[in-house]
């Protein structure tokens, strides 16, 4: 079924066959304003073998592109190294199509598939450091546990140096260029940023543990092929970096200034802040609410070192974008962050109280108890917010001092 999609060369037995998805723009909470891919691999070898599928809805695109290949009727090994849908939503569908000799996965993995799809026995699991014979070809797995669901494994091509990482080292980011050094640096290391952040930042400790056992099995990586986005052929250490740095974490004198406001005496606040931080020589960003959603949040909290949450009260309660917001990030479970509440409020206070409590859960070390305006904020009170600043930048130039 060949038609207007065509395979894009990775290495001379390797293809990349997936799909672009330009139009998604959530996915699961997380804001895709960029798009994403769905990547699929193609090895040519005496065992023709596709490694994982895309999302549903997509097949068409996905068995375009083999086509251009060769038949998909040829595909002797259908791999799945994570079944999270978007990479195995034609999986089903696929193994009715080209009706493959094995399609293989972790032992979660087969569980997690049969569940899905119910084709337990149409699937063989593979186990930690096995590796499969494709004729002319070699792939290694290796179980990488909760990086970033319990079936998650990565497979290696020892003859073209290629791993197939699933979707560690990927990002959302809907492009017909194929490869990093077709793309932005800069825009790079923000969709990475973002990607780690919104999907494994609470995941830290088994992004260490694969990182690890990478670097112990000591591959040579000339080629890493995530599941979303540009696969890592200039610097295929560049993304392995990142992860270290990201899961340690990586504080720093950056301070994150989240806020909602409903008269703007919250926002006023907020600004007194944010100026104390800068004048006290930390480096603040204001998010206000109401332009900004929950994914860009928690890529700015990924290296910031404070976090100063803001919100008015309304019926006795958070703000709800501040109610969201947090919860949010409680998934995400943030660690080493410092921080403090602020907030404006009428004739009851909980507001800012309430912001404080939920920093607490989230075990962000409290430097200062709550500022809190009683309707709109005094010059006093201005003053507060700004010495507020000052001193959260005094304590962050302490911990974090540039070099």
């Amino acid at each position: 079924m060949q038609g207007p999609f065509h395979a894009v060369k990775v290495t001379d037995n390797v293809y990349w066959v997936g799909a672009i998805d330009w139009s998604i723009r959530e996915f699961h909470g997380y804001s895709t304003g960029r798009g994403t891919t769905y990547n699929a691999f193609l090895v040519l070898a005496e065992k023709v073998t596709l490694i994982d599928t895309v999302k549903a809805g997509f097949g068409d695109e996905m068995l375009s592109r083999i086509a251009s290949v060769v038949d998909p009727s040829q595909i002797d090994v259908i791999i799945s190294n994570h079944a999270e849908p978007d990479h195995t939503g034609e999986l089903a569908r696929t193994i009715e199509c080209v009706k493959p000799s094995a399609v293989y996965a972790s032992k979660n993995g087969c569980r997690a598939l049969h569940d899905h799809y119910g084709l337990g026995e149409k699937l063989t699991p593979v186990q930690e450091g096995q590796t499969l014979d494709l004729g002319g070809a070699s792939l290694t797995f290796l179980e990488t546990k909760m990086c970033h669901w319990p079936d998650s494994m990565v497979s290696y091509l020892a003859e073209d140096k290629l791993l197939f990482s699933q979707d560690g080292f990927g990002m959302h980011l809907a492009s017909h260029e194929r490869f990093d050094d077709e793309i932005d640096p800069a825009l790079l290391r923000y969709e990475a940023a973002k990607y780690y952040a919104n999907i494994l930042m609470p995941l830290g400790r088994f992004v260490q543990k694969t990182l690890d056992k990478i670097r112990d099995v000591g591959v040579p990586l000339e080629i890493i092929a995530p599941d979303h986005g540009p696969l890592w052929r200039s610097k295929p250490s560049l993304p392995l970096d990142w992860y270290a740095e990201w899961s340690a974490p990586t504080r720093s004198d950056k301070a994150v200034v989240l806020y909602d406001t409903m008269w703007h005496h919250t926002e006023q606040l907020a600004r007194a802040i944010g100026e104390g931080l800068g004048d006290g020589g930390a480096r603040p960003t204001l998010l206000p609410l109401s332009g900004t959603d929950r994914s860009e949040l928690a890529t700015r909290i990924l290296e910031a070192g404070a976090l100063m949450v803001g919100s008015p009260t309304m019926n006795k309660q958070l703000y709800p974008t501040l109610a969201d917001a947090l919860t949010y990030l409680k998934g995400l479970a943030p660690t080493g962050l410092v921080g403090a509440a602020f907030g404006s409020h009428g004739w009851s206070g909980e507001g800012a109280k309430l912001v404080e409590a939920a920093l607490r859960d989230m075990n962000v070390e409290i430097l200062a108890p709550p500022t809190a305006a009683r309707y709109q904020p005094t010059p006093q009170g201005l003053q507060d917010a700004y010495d507020l600043g000052v001193s959260i930048a005094k304590e962050l130039r302490q911990r974090y001092p540039r070099t």
